[in-house]
């Protein structure tokens, strides 16, 4: 039984890369590829710290399955991703 139930925005940006590099099973280099390409951009706190949210975290777990399972490189996840949000 937990001690304290703690409610965390989808939205709210609380996780830094390395933990996100293994939660969604992507290297961290990938990680930084994805935000230089404007495919994930996670919140910047100060110069170098990248937080990500849990809706970042599952837009990374549909990037991984399209790298890992249907082979489509970062330029085509783009493609993808903004194809299904015009749709």
């Amino acid at each position: 039984m937990p001690l304290f139930d703690i409610y965390i925005s989808p939205d709210e940006p609380v996780y830094v890369i390395s933990v996100v590099s293994k939660l969604v099973e992507l290297p961290v280099w990938t990680l930084r590829q994805l935000d230089k390409a404007g495919i994930v951009c996670p919140k910047r706190i100060g110069k170098k710290s990248r937080l990500y949210s849990l809706k970042d975290m599952k837009r990374l777990e549909y990037i991984h399955y399209l790298m890992e399972e249907k082979h489509v490189n970062i330029h085509g996840i783009r493609i993808i991703l903004e194809k299904e949000t015009q749709e």
